[in-house]
């Protein structure tokens, strides 16, 4: 291959294979179970990265599931994000994320950042209840549930919700190991279609793992939880901070 013709390639590994199409990424019937809960303030401390701040101690664990997405196929994610503040915008942190897929893990990691490692999280309806489950190997490391579709969310509230940024720590190496990228990246979702949105009686349980530390922000109080549907597409990103500079 030519130098023109690897520059014109190259925007994923393999080169000429890529695991993952070029974006932005459509998701039709994304569904999300997502749980506030309080938690200690100094173990927020210790993960939120500056110039991103937090108002409250709080953490939103997400069990969502994605039975059509452009590129990244049928998946199911688990994690947990913080809700934060970059000076006067307010939006959420993604701190920790478990898949069940490659591709997206692959491109969400080299394309925007998203902390996304290899496990088994499930979201399903068992009779009554809304479950939600994330396994690391044989270990069950968070089990999340709600009543099923108590009480109705309005439109309004779920785009409000839905239109708040992301924000996430990108880090690539080099090839001697030490950082070529720290960034400090923003995404949003747009063309946002809301199904259906509704609440209830939430619980949330999470179990110590050496390497899916989700305990380590523990669960002091459940505040609330929402049960939602939508389509919306995932746009690229943006960088709004360089470490390295």
């Amino acid at each position: 291959m030519t130098r023109d013709e690897i520059r014109a390639q190259a925007f994923a590994m393999p080169l000429t294979n890529p695991s993952y199409p070029m974006g932005p990424y459509r998701f039709v019937d994304r569904e999300y179970l997502i749980i506030t809960y309080r938690t200690d303030p100094e173990a927020l401390r210790r993960v939120v990265p500056e110039p991103l701040e937090f108002d409250a101690p709080l953490v939103k664990y997400e069990f969502i599931r994605m039975p059509d997405s452009t590129g990244f196929g049928d998946y199911t994610e688990s994690g947990q994000v913080i809700p934060v503040r970059l000076g006067q915008e307010h939006g959420g942190y993604v701190h920790a994320m478990f898949l069940d897929d490659d591709p997206p893990i692959a491109g969400g990691r080299e394309l925007w950042g998203f902390p996304k490692k290899l496990a088994a999280p499930t979201l399903r309806v068992e009779r009554d209840t809304l479950l939600g489950t994330l396994d690391v190997g044989p270990v069950r490391v968070a089990t999340g549930s709600m009543g099923y579709k108590h009480r109705a969310v309005p439109d309004a509230a779920l785009r409000a919700a839905l239109a708040e940024p992301g924000f996430l720590l990108k880090v690539i190496p080099h090839v001697d190991g030490t950082p070529r990228i720290c960034e400090l990246v923003r995404y949003r979702l747009s063309d946002v279609v809301p199904r259906g949105g509704w609440t209830g009686p939430a619980a949330l349980e999470l179990a110590p793992h050496a390497l899916a530390p989700v305990a380590d922000l523990p669960v002091r109080e459940v505040v609330s939880a929402v049960h939602l549907v939508a389509d919306l597409t995932l746009d690229l990103g943006e960088v709004v901070h360089d470490y390295l500079r």
